[in-house]
């Protein structure tokens, strides 16, 4: 089993959820004077909730998205795929 590729899929309404929040996230960091970019790519690479602001209730947002599906969705964005 360990030979086969493992394959990862989300439904459309929760991409759609998960750009709202990491808009919603980004915002609230804005505002706080963060820079959101710096501080989104801490979080991913780290998983340290500590990296996303309490304003606003980013932080218990961003806890609600798997780091896989925030991560498919960057990247399908990126790749306009």
């Amino acid at each position: 089993m360990l030979d086969k590729t493992m394959t990862f899929s989300i439904g459309s309404d929760r991409e759609q959820d998960i750009r709202q929040v990491l808009t919603a996230v980004y915002s609230a960091m804005k505002e706080k004077g963060y820079n959101p970019i710096n501080q989104l790519v801490g979080y991913i690479l780290s998983e340290d909730p500590t990296y996303i602001t309490t304003h606003n209730n980013a932080r218990s947002l961003i806890r609600r998205i798997d780091r896989d599906e925030l991560l498919q969705v960057l990247l399908k964005s990126y790749l306009n795929v």
